[in-house]
């Protein structure tokens, strides 16, 4: 077990926001929750999108996502539960499992296809992606994948519990995918009824919670605690750590991070580039067959 992070010099960062995710349909008609790129939260650079999805239906996801591009940033699939398999054009093929991670750097171009390998069951994660540095928007593309026992755990005092995805822990756990160009920390967190949770973040970084299960709270702007439940997302103010409470109950959460690129967003679809010639170039190349 490890010895909690000292607490006297970090300023805890306060709840700025709570987005509500927005239903919506994507692939071939697949039910998700938009939380990041809806028009309550456009971007928190450098994400430009969250979608979470959960269903034990298998009309919601069975359609899956057939082949389709990418360009300019990377996708983050990360399972709670279920299975999906992975193709691209390029050979590479796998499946995504329970709590396994598939960080794919799209780069220059890929065209990919991501398809419930279960015809019934409980399919639950999550997509998050990440925007890319204009110098670095066409390396080649790659990928960073990892099944649940390659993803570190870190154990704290009180039976805190983290699952170290990506970036490195105050504590010294480092995660499995590492991505020094946004110096992503991506944490699952599980917190036991009435224990704190603290951690430290990089001042120069945009971060936020997103709650799976359970309640939490975290203090606002003015000192009041505000209760997050499932499904809020929780923008982070300010600040070089996050310190929240739980009540009654185990709360679940994600804590991602990130540094800010600070440099202008093209979208066009499945292309995201920093102008919208670079963005009609991406559908030229795609359409002539150059990814």
């Amino acid at each position: 077990m490890n010895t909690p992070i000292h607490e006297q010099n970090l300023q805890a960062r306060k709840l700025s926001r709570v987005i509500k995710g927005m239903p919506a349909t994507d692939g071939a008609g697949v039910e998700l929750t938009r939380v990041i790129g809806q028009a309550a939260l456009p971007m928190l650079d450098p994400f430009l999108l969250l979608d979470a999805f959960r269903s034990d239906k298998p009309e919601d996801y069975i359609a899956g996502f057939p082949p389709h591009p990418h360009r300019g940033f990377e996708t983050v699939t990360y399972l709670l539960a279920g299975r999906m398999r992975h193709k691209d054009n390029a050979g590479h093929e796998g499946v995504i499992e329970s709590g396994g991670i598939q960080w794919m750097t799209a780069g220059k171009g890929i065209v990919h296809s991501e398809m419930p390998e279960q015809e019934n069951g409980m399919l639950e994660g999550f997509q998050l992606w990440i925007n890319l540095p204009a110098g670095h928007k066409m390396d080649p593309p790659r990928y960073q994948e990892h099944p649940a026992n390659e993803i570190p755990q870190e154990t704290r005092q009180g039976g805190v519990e983290l699952r170290v995805i990506a970036g490195m822990t105050s504590q010294g756990t480092t995660g499995a995918v590492i991505q020094p160009l946004t110096e992503a920390l991506y944490l699952d967190i599980r917190v036991p009824a009435g224990q704190q949770f603290v951690e430290s973040l990089p001042s120069s970084h945009n971060a936020f919670i997103y709650m799976i299960e359970g309640q939490t709270n975290v203090a606002d702007e003015n000192g009041q605690a505000t209760q997050l439940v499932r499904d809020d997302l929780c923008v982070l103010g300010e600040g070089d750590a996050i310190k929240l409470n739980t009540g009654k109950s185990e709360a679940r959460f994600l804590l991602v991070a990130g540094k800010p690129l600070g440099e202008p967003v093209a979208r066009g679809g499945p292309f995201v580039m920093n102008t919208r010639s670079e963005v009609q170039q991406a559908f030229e190349d795609y359409e002539q067959g150059k990814f």
